[in-house]
């Protein structure tokens, strides 16, 4: 069912991430902004600033935290943050991301492991593609500082595509062709909770307003020896 998902009986808020890959969570973060705003404002801006300790946000995002809660419930289980990206667009920053899959982990350090490759080198920090079922048994959560509007560079999702396994890159365009799609509209403390591995995109933002949005995946996998997460609290 190709085309743009638009109100009616079936709009944003009727979503639901097994099905579809996305769910919203209207309010779910709001007790976190003050943090959030903190976090911004101690480091210099940049387009998309990978965190590796969550400080004051690790009230929020493990244990009893709000959000922690809110992932163990939708995923059955308790799960940990693995990485977090501070996105940060704006006119002095604005960028468009094609049609993709998020297909790459964060680690502490490089380790030959079958199964586990290519590495990479993002901010300087290894990133490593796994088993697909690595990618697949993770959530990711959108947590909005600002309003995100048609014009202020919502995520766009393509419905279901989760559920595809691995997509090779010459076949993405086909697959959002014959796939709904979904602009990610928000208020400020929403949460959008995504299956890490849906195909999604962003375009450049037609607004002078500034969009902040903290990326969080969380997983509950337990990599092989010597492999670890990047993440510490």
């Amino acid at each position: 069912m190709a085309g743009k998902l638009a109100g009616g009986a079936r709009g944003l808020s009727d979503l639901r991430l097994e099905r579809d890959g996305a769910q919203l969570f209207s309010g779910a973060a709001a007790a976190m902004l003050p943090a959030l705003e903190e976090c911004y404002a101690a480091s210099p801006l940049a387009p998309g600033r990978r965190i590796t300790r969550l400080g004051a946000l690790a009230p929020f995002l493990t244990g009893p935290g709000a959000i922690a809660g809110l992932v163990e419930q939708l995923a059955g289980r308790a799960m940990r943050p693995v990485r977090a990206i501070a996105f940060d667009k704006s006119p002095n920053a604005n960028w468009a991301l094609g049609w993709h899959q998020d297909r790459t982990i964060n680690l502490a350090a490089r380790a030959e492991v079958e199964g586990y490759g290519p590495w990479t080198i993002k901010q300087g920090s290894p990133h490593v593609e796994p088993p697909f079922d690595v990618i697949a048994a993770m959530l990711t959560l959108r947590i909005h500082l600002d309003p995100v509007t048609p014009d202020n560079a919502p995520l766009e999702i393509a419905l279901g595509t989760h559920r595809m396994g691995y997509i090779a890159e010459p076949d993405v365009a086909a697959v959002v062709a014959e796939s709904q799609e979904a602009a990610c509209l928000a208020q400020p403390g929403d949460g959008w909770a995504y299956a890490t591995p849906v195909l999604h995109a962003s375009q450049r933002s037609r607004s002078k307003a500034r969009r902040r949005v903290l990326q969080v995946d969380f997983s509950s996998a337990a990599l092989p020896a010597p492999l670890d997460w990047a993440m510490r609290v």
